[in-house]
């Protein structure tokens, strides 16, 4: 296979280097094949074919202007001929190089397209193809080389290619016809209407196509559902979380009627189960971690006793005290029609909720996600809890189990054991939080193991079984088999969108794995006045993604006749809230080898940071990946203290292009934790100044001395 590429890359060499050798430029120009055309139209249109054909399998720069070439030589309809098959061959002969030969590096450069177009084949088949032919959202080559790693067979991608393509080649050979008309090349001889009018509907001819596809696509969805002449609300939000909240704010702000509609709780599980109730129980475990830790910063005889039900007691009046933000009252008084009930979509126009109908424009739903509960044998017998149920807790569990070493279950983890429970955590991955890099979760592991968690790695538990004074877990893995005993089981496996039971199924609205709705890159489902956002459309399950999509939704929703956004997915930071916290923002290094981007890493260890040494929190590091030789920051990850503060900095440089020698060159208050990120921007520094630049920059100053 390396011999055949060795083979197809000299040929194309020699190929490329023969063509400007002899001047090759010479037998292209217009005049040229005029002259063919006229002594030998035959073989004027089939050197026009091969040459057509070489530059599109060769995915070589120029295909446009061929076209147009065409037109001008051989006038509009075998112009047309010549380019259709022409470039539908050189497609398909550069889809089975991408297939055959070449299928490494197509995914190694093309990868990230890779993704986006499978599911569009899986979703629309070859009319997905068909769009893409019709719409150049993508290159053509692009696509060319991307669906040679797809299962789409030959022939298909071969006719469905001819079939979308053909139109715009009408477009492009008639352009190239009426220049080839122009006998004066003079301003007056070139700027006619008809020439004027060819290229203004090149330049129209996406849009037109873009239109036509999604009229025919909404005319295809609606069908069978009547529109109302009039409606009671501009839009109705299904769900009271962030992704709602946010998506009724924005719509009420803008003086729009809007319906908000929540089956149980205001403020979702961000507030009631999630992000504010847990922070308040890592706040509580780590005072008492610090409790525990006083005597190395000289306090002797620091005590402290865990009255755990005055820790929840404390959570919940936390939870009461931020209530009032995401309040029926305060978003009543914000414009919003606030409704509590269980909403069922009737149509794409109608809502029900306490058997009551409500027309609407649009909807959005942002009815969240609830952890998901494994099926395993036994599980429901041993009362497991999860993120949800956790919060009713009376009693402390002397030992408990989490099943998960993700981030919530990390966080709930550590907690309970700084509180004094006897915790075992459980993961069928090889390592804690696995989706971060093998630094950080050695980094973590080791975290957890000196405060005593006890960490089991690799291990699947297939079933659970009572005992005497408790519960056993039964584990199975490369090892072998094992149990565990607990009197308390914290399921942390993930989360299922709450998708059931709101009438989607009856409208055929789809969802992917893992449960998730499908939407597009507006956020609309296959109705194209519906949307989702939030934790029920995914990709992203955070709080601060969810209000991120909210925005896309509602005012796409609101205004998308005029304008529409693509959601940007461009730079999601996240955090887990462990001690120390682990923040990320971009790639990961295995996400960067995975995708064959060339990066650089630079690290920070904050153990030598003056402020983390002042506070007694020496611990953890800052590490950056950058492009290869340059200061483009890819991503960053920072595990120690206030990490998902100190991230943000990284956040914003990446959203606004700032590489490592601005953040190098903005004063940083001494002394901070910020200093870190200034730190590990110096070490980037330090390490890309060149030897040669050094020797001659110590021999100028060895001059100077004289």
């Amino acid at each position: 296979m390396k011999n055949t590429k060795l083979l197809v890359l000299i040929v194309v060499a020699a190929l490329i280097g023969a063509f400007f050798y002899f001047d090759g430029a010479q037998y292209i120009s217009i005049e040229k094949f005029r002259g063919w055309v006229d002594e030998n139209a035959l073989t004027a249109a089939l050197a026009y074919l091969g040459l057509y054909i070489l530059v599109a399998a060769l995915s070589l720069p120029g295909a446009a202007g061929i076209t147009l070439l065409g037109g001008a030589v051989f006038g509009l309809w075998l112009g047309v001929l010549l380019v259709s098959f022409a470039s539908s061959i050189g497609a398909t002969l550069a889809f089975l190089l991408s297939r055959t030969l070449f299928a490494d590096t197509v995914n190694a450069k093309f990868g990230s397209y890779l993704t986006k177009i499978n599911e569009g084949v899986a979703k629309e088949g070859a009319f997905y193809l068909f769009t893409l032919r019709l719409i150049p959202a993508v290159p053509f080559f692009v696509v060319n080389l991307v669906f040679g790693l797809t299962k789409i067979k030959t022939w298909t991608f071969y006719w469905v290619s001819q079939l979308g393509m053909f139109a715009g080649t009408i477009i492009f050979v008639n352009a190239g016809a009426q220049l080839g008309a122009v006998e004066e090349l003079s301003v007056s001889g070139v700027l006619t209407p008809s020439i004027l009018g060819a290229f203004i509907l090149l330049a129209l001819f996406p849009y037109i196509v873009r239109g036509t596809v999604n009229w025919f696509k909404a005319k295809q969805a609606y069908k069978g559902y009547a529109k109302p002449k009039n409606f009671d609300t501009n839009l109705v939000v299904i769900g009271g979380g962030s992704a709602g909240l946010v998506s009724a704010y924005i719509a009420a702000a803008v003086k729009a009627k809007v319906t908000l509609i929540e089956k149980h709780k205001m403020g979702g599980d961000c507030l009631n189960t999630g992000c504010v109730p847990s922070k308040a129980l890592i706040r509580a475990a780590k005072t008492n971690h610090f409790i525990e830790k006083a005597d190395q910063l000289g306090i002797e005889n620091a005590s402290g006793v865990v009255n755990f039900p005055k820790v929840m007691q404390r959570i919940h009046k936390v939870i009461d005290t931020i209530e009032p933000h995401d309040s029926i009252e305060r978003y009543t008084s914000l414009g919003v029609d606030c409704i509590q009930g269980e909403a069922t979509i009737r149509s794409p126009y109608e809502v029900e909720v306490n058997g009551k109908v409500i027309t609407t424009k649009n909807i959005i739903i942002a009815s969240g996600a609830r952890p998901f509960v494994p099926p395993i044998p036994g599980l429901a017998d041993v009362e497991p809890l999860t993120s949800d149920s956790l919060w009713s807790l009376e009693e402390q569990p002397k030992k408990l189990l989490v099943m998960g070493a993700g981030p919530i279950g990390c966080e709930l983890a550590q907690s309970f054991q700084r509180l004094g429970s006897e915790v075992t955590v459980v993961d069928m991955a090889d390592r804690l939080m696995p989706r971060e890099d093998e630094d950080v979760s050695e980094y973590m592991l080791d975290v957890f193991q000196q405060e005593g968690v006890n960490v089991v790695l690799g291990q699947q538990i297939v079933g659970f079984k009572k005992a005497d004074d408790g519960y056993i877990a039964q584990l199975k893995g490369e090892q072998g088999e094992s149990e565990i005993s607990f009197d308390r089981v914290m399921v942390a496996v993930g989360r299922k969108a709450n998708t059931e039971g709101m009438g989607l199924e009856e409208l055929g609205i789809e969802t992917v794995r893992p449960g998730t709705i499908m939407v597009d890159e507006y956020l609309r489902t296959k109705f194209p006045n519906i949307y989702a956002c939030g934790d029920v459309a995914g990709p992203y399950q955070f709080t601060h993604t969810a209000a991120h999509q909210a925005w896309y939704a509602s005012v796409n929703a609101l205004f998308g006749k005029f304008k529409k956004f693509k959601v940007d997915y461009r730079v999601i930071p996240w955090a887990t809230f462990s001690d120390p916290e682990v923040a990320r923002v971009g790639l990961s290094e295995a996400e960067a080898k995975e995708k064959g981007i060339e990066y650089d890493v630079t690290k920070y260890g904050i153990d030598d940071l003056d402020r983390a040494i002042a506070d007694n929190e020496a611990k953890g590091f800052v590490k950056v990946l950058t492009v290869k030789g340059r200061d483009k920051i890819l991503g960053c990850t920072i595990v120690g203290a206030h990490g998902g503060e100190l991230i943000t900095e990284y956040v914003s440089a990446m959203k606004h292009n700032i590489g490592l020698n601005k953040i190098l060159g903005t004063i940083h208050i001494y002394p901070t934790m910020s200093e870190a990120n200034k730190f590990v921007a110096g070490e980037w520094k330090r390490k890309n100044v060149s030897e040669k630049t050094l020797a001659w920059l110590e021999k100028f100053h060895n001059w100077t001395r004289g």
